[in-house]
């Protein structure tokens, strides 16, 4: 480091600068620095520094520092595809989750084997170690300069309204215009500007630090700026790191992730399916997904049961009167399934007697409970008042992001709605932490974190001092259950406020599970009222709150997360029998008749197949437990075990085995 840092003691913590220098300087000594953060903002090594200045390096493997390499990485694929097809024009390319991606108008689809060229091109920037160097330009500038490239004469004309949210942000939105060249041999009198893009930066110093951790992906069609009213470009997706290793460590990762893909399993293992006769998004469940989806509901039942919660019900379609109170048509509209025009009456003229109205298919439940909430008057000793249901709604997804049952079209909710008062609120929520949090550790997960989403001003309704004290009250909730809390800054809904519970799974992906809000404006919009203790009308306080947040999606996670080896309670067999010739058929029937009068599912494997082949579909259908007899078995009155890692035990009492499989059912074990 050089010596225009004062207490440089520590190469990881931020410094302070004694005279003007550049982060090239500060950080000669370290290459894992990539970019660094002054006053808050991140910028190139490059960039000059004034005296007196707050620095801090930005190692490549930090969140930050990734995102750089990964922005740089999309850079350099671009220039990749310009170079092979000199009549590509440019769209956008931004980091993302575990890479990046970068959109471009061509004539014809990219093929796999494009991108394997393309991998290669990227391979020969990258080793030429070219130089990414900053320029501000002028909006006429930068015009001129991107005649040729539409799209981004478009961002030009953005200025402050770029978006996060469609990638703009990458290129434009800072206090400037800056444009970046790929500088092949810089500092050299034979330097050469080979390529430049449209970009806010800041970049790596150079292409040669993206290494060989870097592998495109995949190609897809995409709208521009993610809408359907614009023109249809070519995503290429890719994905960088800071290792060869780490992206081996990735790649293997992903390959883990397909083999418990749950539409595949679904298949593999006769669960649900999707048929295409119903539509987009829209589940079956088989007999044995029914099963499981009836064991998670069921046992979910009997711990509201406990909770202290009431069961209700409510239609799936409703007047749009309803929505347009909640104000869901004011805000929710574009995720909802078009409304049906019924009930209008017609003279014999065809003339309009009485006008119909529209008709809805519900996306949410809480409007419905509010109706149940209001159908006659309440008092203060009703509360808390806790409504549950199992409810089915119906949300419009887009194609493009409908996947099997973590984002589909139609699905059910394990839906609560609570009404307290003011002061039983923030009891209220802390019990209902507690009964999620303990509700899915029952069922698997136990790896958590806590994200606190806060309010959109753009998207939201309600006074301003009401969503204070909701966020607060909702933050110090969290932050008293111990686990971690992560910011989500204008992820709100509408309405109000919300906890959402993170799982992690068996390979450390993480899930959004339960969510609890807490909503002042909607009993205010449905002018819900209880009789307070001093004979006074107050308003209640609503919590939102979805367990599973569907059971189609809990159902998905679950599958995933256990590669198909349910846990024995939740498994469609639990038990299957399987003797070792036809003589010993009935011997093995008895034992899972014994089961079964236990409330097992167990089932006797009486199909033509050989012995061996019995064995091998127990294992593919993932069964906890198989259950072996021979003659050595029959004549002493046992079973062998046979487990799914392919372990034996013999000559277990069939007494002894029943009543081991009734333990792991009920203590709900993992076999």
């Amino acid at each position: 480091m050089s010596d225009a840092v004062a207490n440089a003691t520590d190469p990881t913590t931020a410094v302070t600068v004694e005279q003007a220098t550049t982060g090239t300087e500060l950080f000669a000594d370290r290459r894992d620095v990539v970019v660094m953060r002054v006053d808050g903002e991140l910028l190139d090594l490059s960039r000059e520094v004034v005296p007196g200045t707050v620095v801090e390096p930005v190692t490549v493997g930090s969140p930050d520092g990734l995102a750089v390499l990964r922005h740089s990485a999309a850079h350099v694929l671009a220039q990749a595809v310009q170079q092979v097809n000199p009549e590509a024009r440019l769209g956008i390319g931004p980091p993302v989750t575990d890479g990046f991606y970068y959109d471009f108008d061509v004539a014809e689809p990219f093929t796999p084997e494009d991108l394997k060229k393309l991998d290669k091109v990227m391979a020969r920037i990258i080793k030429e170690g070219q130089t990414f160097r900053r320029r501000v330009v002028t909006e006429d500038e930068a015009r001129a300069e991107l005649a040729a490239e539409p799209y981004k004469l478009e961002l030009i004309g953005l200025k402050g309204g770029a978006s996060d949210e469609d990638g703009s942000s990458v290129e434009v939105g800072g206090g400037e215009l800056t444009i970046y060249d790929n500088v092949r041999g810089a500092g050299r009198e034979s330097e050469q500007v080979v390529w430049s893009d449209l970009c806010r930066g800041p970049h790596l110093p150079s292409t040669r630090l993206i290494g060989n951790g870097v592998q495109l992906m995949r190609s897809a069609a995409a709208y521009w700026r993610g809408s359907e009213k614009n023109p249809q470009l070519q995503r290429v997706y890719g994905t960088a790191w800071p290792t060869k290793d780490d992206l081996k460590a990735y790649l293997e990762r992903l390959a883990e992730a397909e083999r418990r893909d749950h539409r595949r399993l679904g298949s593999e293992l006769d669960l649900f399916s999707f048929p295409d006769e119903i539509g987009s998004g829209l589940a079956v469940f088989h007999p044995k997904g029914g099963i499981v989806r009836t064991e998670m509901e069921d046992y979910s039942r009997r711990k509201h049961i406990e909770g202290g919660y009431s069961f209700v019900a409510s239609p799936h379609i409703t007047k749009g009167r309803l929505f347009e109170t909640s104000g869901h048509l004011d805000w929710y509209a574009d995720g909802m399934y078009p409304p049906m025009h019924l009930d209008a009456e017609l003279d014999d003229d065809g003339v309009v007697r009485k006008p119909g109205q529209d008709y809805y298919l519900k996306p949410m439940n809480c409007p419905m409970h509010n109706l149940i909430f209001d159908s006659r008057g309440r008092s203060y000793r009703e509360l808390p008042l806790r409504l549950f249901e199992f409810g089915t709604v119906y949300r419009y997804e887009k194609s493009g992001v409908v996947h099997g049952l973590t984002r589909a079209r139609g699905f059910t909710q394990d839906d609560a709605h609570i009404y307290c008062t003011r002061e039983q609120m923030r009891d209220e929520l802390s019990t209902t932490l507690t009964f999620v949090l303990d509700l899915l550790k029952d069922y698997g997960l136990d790896d958590f974190y806590l994200e606190l989403s806060t309010r959109d001003p753009e998207k939201s309704v309600g006074e301003d001092e009401a969503w204070e004290e909701a966020t607060r009250t909702l933050e110090e909730v969290a932050t008293a259950s111990g686990l971690d809390l992560v910011p989500d800054p204008g992820g709100a809904a509408f309405y109000g406020p919300k906890i959402s519970v993170q799982a992690r799974d068996a390979i450390g992906r993480t899930w959004q599970m339960s969510t609890i809000q807490l909503d002042f404006n909607l009993p205010e919009k449905f002018d819900l009222e209880y009789t307070a203790a001093d004979g006074t009308r107050q308003r209640p306080v609503m919590i939102h709150r979805a367990l599973f947040g569907s059971i189609e999606r809990f159902f998905a996670v679950l599958l995933e997360h256990y590669a198909g080896a349910f846990p024995a309670w939740l498994a469609p067999v639990q038990v299957l029998a399987v003797p070792v010739a036809e003589a010993f058929d009935d011997y093995l029937g008895d034992v899972v008749a014994k089961l079964r009068a236990e409330g097992v599912r167990a089932e006797l494997d009486t199909s033509d197949d050989r012995f061996g082949k019995k064995i091998r579909n127990a294992a593919k259908q993932k069964v906890p437990f198989v259950l072996i007899a021979g003659g050595e078995d029959a004549d002493a009155g046992a079973v062998s075990f046979r487990f799914r890692d392919g372990t034996q035990e013999n000559g277990v009492p069939v007494d002894e085995a029943v009543q081991r499989i009734v333990t792991a059912v009920r203590d709900r074990e993992q076999v």
